[in-house]
């Protein structure tokens, strides 16, 4: 309790543990004071390098202070730019709209419109929900196993991960679970059994508003739904008269590659959610795109004070300007997602797949090593030797990789040196331990 009430003593994390909630997390995986940032890197205030492969849990697939965004940022700034507009019309506003459909839905044959919710990944998926009961008059939701969608009540209710769930200390209805793709070995396909369960008026199932699936579940440990599953699930969806959301908020903006993550399976879904990377400078913005012919909001139905957070949409516009407008960006993002599949499935080779495999897709990938504990140790020694790197899954027990999609090759290579090092150090030190224990116990019953 000292450091509670000692904010200006010699630790230099005295005032974070004197006034900062208990809440915090990822603070307690990398104990630095950061300073600055470019690029793929981030520096510690004595200037130390760290090597990012979290980036800001997929907010900064640009990288740290992209120079284009942050020259239209400065620029706005200058200017006496408008900073907060409610949901007023702006010049801010009225050119991210214009370049969004003319970069991104117009060469997709998109018809959707725009919601700005508020700032964050979990108040587009509330809109997205409460439209889609508005509309269809349904209470029901189907989610997924593994699935995390946000940590407010409704979105909550959404997620299937028991810890956050335990927080809300209530129960969290209107929701029912089924298993994702491969949740039940390659053997069941549980798009089927989804349809099952909804054509039977039996199953207890009650008839959904809506279907909500991630193609790709970050949090939930890297799982990648097939195209095949993907285009079943959005086609029994629609024979049972619920909405497809698809929660774009992590996989999107370039990170599987395309702009959205659903577009390899053809998807047209109903509603899409988006945030994280959008704004594309790490400001806080969301957006919910509906289709056209399902807006059916009325005016002021549903709002939020920073839906209008005009510096957000600077930085949107000129990264989908700067980033979108060729094919070059997303083809030299695939490049870099298929060195970082080779690489990461090279070094799970290594290993016995039962302890060690790769999984992901695009820029969205990682290590599964089945034990939460090995991966919290490989974390901690990929950042002492300067790589900053998250876990995820159930169990936390992949190691998840999520560099810059600006990332250079070079540094690519060096950030995914230190994790196979950190990887052989800690396994090779779990078996030589393991062996060390077994020789043991011989001993003593010989």
């Amino acid at each position: 309790m000292t450091d509670r009430i000692a904010p200006d003593g010699g630790d230099e994390f005295a005032i974070f543990n004197h006034l900062e909630s208990e809440v915090r997390s990822y603070a307690r995986s990398f104990p630095v004071v950061f300073a600055t940032a470019r690029g793929a890197q981030l520096f510690a205030r004595d200037g130390t390098p760290y090597l990012d492969f979290l980036m800001g849990c997929s907010s900064l697939n640009y990288g740290h202070n992209p120079p284009a965004l942050k020259s239209a940022l400065i620029d706005y700034i200058s200017a006496d730019g408008i900073t907060h507009g409610l949901d007023l019309y702006n010049e801010a506003k009225e050119s991210l709209l214009r370049e969004f459909h003319e970069t991104i839905l117009m060469p997709r044959q998109l018809d959707y419109v725009v919601q700005f919710p508020g700032p964050t990944g979990a108040n587009a998926i509330e809109a997205a929900l409460k439209l889609a009961r508005k509309i269809t008059g349904r209470a029901n939701v189907i989610a997924f196993t593994n699935g995390f969608h946000g940590a407010s009540l409704g979105a909550l209710s959404c997620t299937g991960n028991r810890y956050h769930r335990a927080a809300a200390g209530q129960l969290l209805g209107g929701v029912t679970r089924l298993p994702y793709d491969g949740y039940l070995g390659p053997s069941v396909d549980t798009a089927d059994y989804l349809d099952r369960l909804l054509s039977d008026p039996s199953s207890g199932v009650d008839a959904p508003a809506a279907v909500i699936v991630e193609t790709v579940q970050g949090e939930g440990g890297l799982n990648v739904a097939g195209t095949e599953w993907l285009c079943k699930v959005a086609a029994i969806a629609r024979k049972h008269g619920a909405l497809l959301i698809v929660d774009d908020i992590q996989a999107g903006v370039g990170r599987t590659d395309a702009f959205f993550s659903f577009e390899a399976a053809g998807l047209r879904p109903d509603i899409v959610t988006m945030a994280k990377s959008i704004s594309g400078y790490g400001l806080p913005m969301a957006i919910v795109l509906i289709d056209r012919q399902l807006d059916k909001w009325e005016p002021g139905e549903h709002n939020g004070t920073f839906r209008g957070n005009c510096h957000a949409f600077v930085t949107a516009r000129a990264a989908l300007e700067h980033f979108w407008r060729t094919d070059s960006f997303a083809a030299s993002v695939e490049e870099k997602g298929n060195l970082l599949k080779s690489r990461l499935e090279q070094i799970a080779q290594k290993y016995d797949p039962s302890r060690v495999s790769a999984k992901g897709r695009g820029m969205m990938r990682g290590i599964d090593l089945k034990s939460g504990e090995v991966a919290s140790q490989v974390v901690w020694t990929a950042f002492q030797k300067g790589l900053i790197v998250e876990t995820a899954g159930p169990r936390d027990e992949v190691v998840k990789c999520l560099p810059p999609l600006v990332i250079r090759k070079d540094q690519l290579g060096q950030g995914l040196d230190i994790l196979e090092n950190a990887i052989d150090s800690v396994i090779g030190h779990t078996v030589a331990t393991a062996a060390s224990e077994v020789n043991h116990d011989r001993k003593r019953f010989q």
